[in-house]
């Protein structure tokens, strides 16, 4: 009898045992839409498939956009052998943010069901889907913070299957200091100084794009990273010497609330134009701002006057007043009494608020 109950108890551990492997195996989640389906196999109850492989793919690694613009981040899964009947596989587009953080859900697709998330639920992400397995994402009204690798994940059954694709914006970075002087910035009062510019804190990948493209700026600045870096395409005795080759220099990382630099902020494209005014007299930055806001426009920001002179060949020869207190003005075609021999935008710093110059006006395109 002694050796029954004994048995009976081994029995009943065992149980217990499988009841508690498979609990640990199967994926929990707060949100049911992900795994419902999942959990309940394909329409014959089935987990795994014999002989049967996931394949998903991205014929593009990167793709390139503008704010305001759209952008098609290609992705297709299949199956070998192509299968006699369809299964339902769940789609989820995940997205890791270019200046750093942790890896956030963009949309999940079930079936016919669809499911978008966080800052992409307003409308703007949707599956193409324009033949079986296409699962490309069409992602609207781009933000100059969607920049980033976004994973494309398939999952049928068991099999997890998943493909990237990196989305860069087309733009241009410029260095911004305080209106003190150089090097007043926390990273928390970098990132706030660019977002007040109508931009965002500059990638390290931005940068350097930038430095290719021949940005040229012995101060170092902060990056959405926390790392502290600045471009030398001429090197020279205050920038590190003559010595060291061009290229992005850095400090590393530095505390992001105890430490002080300039920044790079990454501006995009204009939904709107940006120009300059001068009524019959110039102004003070009080009355450059009425005489905008007059025009049906406001003053614009620093970020605004990149974005033109880079995208929309905005080029004056007048100093004009800007939202932040700054005097600058865009030159696309160097010439006598403009500045240097280059191309670009010109500041004569933060002069006191009652100097008389003229004014950049912003005007939006968005109704």
């Amino acid at each position: 009898m002694s050796m029954i109950c004994g048995l009976h108890t081994l029995l009943l551990l065992g149980a217990q045992l499988i009841l508690s492997v498979r609990a640990m195996t199967v994926p929990t989640s707060q949100n049911n839409f992900f795994y419902h389906d999942f959990l309940k196999g394909n329409s014959k109850k089935e987990i795994h498939f014999r002989g049967v492989k996931l394949h998903v793919d991205s014929a593009k690694p990167s793709v390139f956009a503008v704010r305001g613009g759209n952008v098609t981040m290609p992705c297709r899964f299949w199956h070998e052998p192509e299968l006699s009947s369809p299964r339902e596989v769940r789609v989820k587009w995940s997205w890791l943010p270019a200046a750093g953080g942790h890896e956030t859900d963009v949309l999940v697709s079930i079936g016919s069901r669809v499911r978008s998330f966080g800052d992409f639920r307003l409308g703007r992400v949707q599956l193409r889907q324009d033949f079986p397995g296409d699962v490309t994402l069409v992602v609207t009204k781009l933000q100059l913070n969607d920049t980033g690798r976004y994973r494309c994940e398939a999952v049928d059954g068991l099999e997890d299957k998943s493909a990237s694709v990196d989305l860069e914006l087309q733009g241009v970075v410029f260095p911004y200091q305080h209106p003190r002087g150089h090097y007043h910035l926390s990273f928390l009062g970098a990132r706030q100084a660019c977002e007040e510019q109508d931009s965002t804190l500059a990638t390290f990948t931005q940068l350097f794009q930038s430095w290719k493209e021949g940005l040229n700026w012995c101060n170092a600045g902060w990056l959405a990273d926390g790392t502290v870096q600045y471009p030398i395409t001429r090197p020279r005795v205050p920038c590190g010497g003559h010595s060291l080759a061009p290229g992005v220099r850095s400090y590393g990382r530095r505390h992001r609330h105890l430490h002080r630099y300039d920044v790079f902020c990454f501006s995009s494209s204009l939904r709107g134009k940006v120009y300059y005014l001068q009524p019959s007299h110039k102004m003070n930055l009080t009355e450059a701002q009425q005489v905008c806001q007059e025009h049906g426009a406001e003053i614009a920001k620093v970020g605004q006057l990149y974005a033109a002179w880079k995208f929309s060949g905005l080029d004056h020869c007048a100093a004009g007043w800007l939202a932040d207190g700054s005097v600058r003005y865009p030159i696309t075609r160097p010439r006598r009494n403009c500045g240097p021999s280059e191309p670009g935008v010109r500041s004569f710093g933060f002069p006191p608020p009652q100097d008389k110059h003229g004014v950049y006006c912003y005007e939006s395109d968005d109704e």
